[in-house]
């Protein structure tokens, strides 16, 4: 093996572990409930988008917000 392929290699593990814990992370969350506030304005998250997002953790105004400043969604 050279040292090319060692390091093509040990690149692939490496993102084959972050994937990995990505996708723990994202699962886990999936199992949490979501907020009863919006975790940026801190303002109550109307029922309907609770029970059509269980996970939100945003309003629909804040999450849109978030979505447009390219920031996780949630």
């Amino acid at each position: 093996m050279n040292i090319g392929n060692f390091a093509r290699e040990l690149g692939e593990e490496r993102l084959e572990r972050e994937r990995d814990v990505a996708i723990a992370r994202a699962r886990s969350a999936l199992k949490q409930p979501g907020a009863d506030d919006c975790e940026d304005c801190e303002r109550p998250i109307r029922e309907a988008r609770r029970r059509a997002m269980p996970s939100a953790t945003r309003c629909i105004s804040c999450q849109e917000a978030a979505e447009s400043r390219g920031r996780r969604v949630a």
